[in-house]
């Protein structure tokens, strides 16, 4: 990176390189954003359940997805992204630990997934199918989770990702999602990799950017936005801008975060902040196995649980085996 680019970013470190969240803001266009840039961590997620390309590729967009949001929060939580549809793909879990850590799990009907196939209809839209997708903030322990619930009606999580918030919290967004395998010289498979990047319209002033929505946040009811609003010229910049970006360039590994926002916004200006590193982290564990298997059954349930004298518990997530013998609960008792 050439001196003046550092200059026009306000760099004073090296360009970011994979696995990271890297925030960023348009001053002049009253933008925020965030880009991801993923590669060994997801590479890790997807490559674990050796899932068919189809369904990678979607499960990725989620994690980056889940990434870009769960990375703004301010506080130790979870964020959860969860789909329950009925196409091929009918289930998507995305957990991310704040404030690094991430883990995913994709459920899919092989047979519904061969037909779809054949018929050359693997898009996101149509694995998903219709249903919905659930964001969730989780706090911990002794505080209210907050859920938001936006229907899946054949579209792709971009678009999902703009409705959701709209009803939820009425801020222009746009979002961008990319997932690519890319095979280096030497390597013996092709690697995973993706990249996502998400804007929003935050005007200093506080003031009202678009319509109100009726509802209460729930989403059972969603309104529509006033015909009669104007799209800010700033924000108008930015999100024609953010279109222009290709699949390649967001999962391109020689293309940092810091060289794509400067391909983008170098005439508008961009302000780089310090990049968040993150991992491929699950949250199972023998302890929170066994309080579960004690808690949540009786001792008649875990004795019908067992083969060969163990009962096993598979996490879906890392696929680590966890074994217990149904007599350890008894002592518990």
């Amino acid at each position: 990176m050439t001196d003046n680019l550092l200059a026009a970013l306000g760099l004073d470190r090296p360009e970011t390189g994979d696995d990271a969240v890297v925030p960023f803001t348009l001053d002049r266009l009253d933008t925020r954003g965030r880009v991801v840039r993923l590669a060994a961590a997801l590479d890790t997620i997807l490559s674990r359940h050796d899932y068919p390309a189809p369904v990678a590729r979607l499960l990725g967009e989620a994690v980056v997805l889940a990434a870009l949001i769960g990375s703004s929060l301010k506080f130790e939580g979870r964020f959860i992204l969860q789909t329950q549809t009925d196409g091929p793909v009918n289930l998507i879990v995305v957990d991310f630990d704040a404030p690094d850590g991430m883990r995913g799990y994709a459920r899919f009907d092989r047979e519904a997934l061969v037909k779809a196939a054949e018929a050359g209809r693997t898009g996101p839209a149509e694995l998903l199918g219709n249903g919905h997708l659930a964001m969730t903030i989780d706090q911990g322990p002794h505080t209210e989770r907050y859920q938001g619930i936006v229907a899946l009606e054949g579209n792709t999580l971009e678009e999902v990702a703009h409705t959701y918030f709209m009803q939820s919290e009425q801020i222009p967004t746009q979002v961008r999602l990319a997932v690519a395998q890319i095979t280096t010289r030497g390597d013996h498979r092709p690697r995973w990799r993706a990249g996502g990047m998400l804007i929003q319209h935050l005007p200093e002033s506080g003031a009202a950017v678009m319509a109100d929505l009726p509802g209460d946040g729930n989403f059972d009811n969603p309104g529509t936005a006033d015909p009669d609003f104007v799209e800010a010229d700033g924000w108008a910049e930015a999100r024609a801008l953010l279109g222009t970006v290709g699949d390649l360039e967001l999962a391109d590994p020689d293309l940092s975060p810091e060289r794509l926002l400067f391909r983008l916004y170098h005439e508008t200006g961009v302000r780089v902040f310090p990049p968040q590193d993150l991992e491929e982290r699950c949250t199972c564990s023998a302890d929170r196995i066994e309080n579960m298997l004690a808690d949540s059954f009786s001792d008649e349930e875990r004795q019908d649980m067992a083969v060969d004298g163990e009962i096993e518990v598979v996490c879906e997530f890392c696929s680590t085996a966890y074994r217990f013998n149904p007599h350890q609960f008894l002592a518990r008792h």
